[in-house]
C-alpha cells in the first residue's frame, strides 16, 4: 500500500494543469503553483478556467466517470500568484482546515511609498460590502479581525519590498490593510493606485507550513518568485 507521506512522480510538464505547477502529490493533498490571473475557484463569469476545475480534471486523467477530486482548503485571490494545497479527501480537507490558523503561511509584496516602521504587524478589523469589496471597520462586533505581519526588506523612492507573515485568513486582508496604511500592492487596481495597461499584481504566496494529514509530519512547501515580479522594488 501507497505510504501517504511517499510522493508521487511529479508528471511531464506538458502534462500539469496550464497555469499550475504540481510542487508535491501523494494520496492525500496536492500541492501548486498559481499563476496570477487564474481563480481559485469558479464565480459568475468564469466555470471552467480554476485552479480547482483543472485539478479534478488532472487527478480524473481524463477519466469522465472517476470519482477522484480534490477538495477546496484555502483560496488566492484571483490575482495572487503562489502556492496552494488541496486535500484528496474530505477528511484531510477537514483537518487541514481545523489545523490551518497554526499554519505558518509566508508572502512577499512589492508596494507604493514606505512604511513608517521596518517592521511590525498590521491588526485592524474588516468587513465585507454588497459589492464584494472588503473594507475597514472600528467596531469588532461588525468586522473579523485581521493580522498581518510585516518585514521591510528594500526600499526605494518610491516602493518597497515586504516580508509578510499571514497571521489570519481574511478575504483580501494583506491588500486592504497595506491600502490604509497608505501603501497599497503595486498592480493592485481593486485597493490601490489604477494605472494604465494589464500589470500582475506583485503579491506572491512564497511558501506554506503545515502538518501532513495522514502522517503529521510538519512540511514546507515553496514557489518562486515569479519572473515579473522584481526581487527589489
Amino acid at each position: 500500500m501507497l505510504e501517504s507521506r511517499k510522493q508521487f512522480k511529479r508528471p511531464p510538464k506538458r502534462y500539469q494543469p496550464r497555469g499550475l505547477s504540481i510542487l508535491y502529490e501523494d494520496r492525500d493533498i496536492v500541492v501548486v503553483d498559481k499563476i496570477s490571473g487564474l481563480l481559485t475557484v469558479s464565480n459568475a463569469k468564469t466555470r471552467e478556467n480554476t485552479a480547482y476545475y483543472l485539478l479534478n480534471e488532472y487527478v480524473r486523467k481524463g477519466n469522465t466517470k472517476s470519482r477522484l477530486r480534490v477538495f477546496i482548503v484555502h483560496r488566492l485571490d484571483k490575482e495572487t500568484s503562489g502556492v496552494l494545497v488541496f486535500a484528496k479527501s474530505e477528511g484531510a480537507k477537514r483537518y487541514l482546515q481545523d489545523e490551518w490558523p497554526a499554519f505558518h503561511k509566508q508572502y512577499y509584496a512589492i508596494v507604493h511609498g514606505a512604511l513608517p516602521d521596518k517592521e511590525g504587524v498590521i491588526t485592524s478589523y474588516l468587513a465585507e460590502n454588497a459589492a464584494h469589496r472588503m473594507y475597514t471597520v472600528t467596531n469588532p462586533r461588525k468586522g473579523k479581525l485581521a493580522r498581518t505581519g510585516y518585514r521591510v526588506l528594500s526600499t526605494t523612492a518610491s516602493r518597497s519590498l515586504l516580508e509578510i507573515d499571514l497571521l489570519t485568513g481574511r478575504k483580501n486582508q494583506i491588500r486592504v490593510q497595506l491600502a490604509d496604511k497608505g501603501c497599497p500592492v503595486v498592480g493592485d487596481k481593486k485597493y490601490g493606485v489604477k494605472a494604465r495597461g494589464r500589470k500582475p499584481l506583485a503579491l506572491h504566496a512564497a511558501s506554506i507550513t503545515i502538518r501532513h494529514p495522514h502522517s503529521k509530519e510538519e512540511m514546507t512547501f515553496t514557489a518562486e518568485l515569479p519572473a515579473y515580479f522584481d526581487s527589489r522594488p
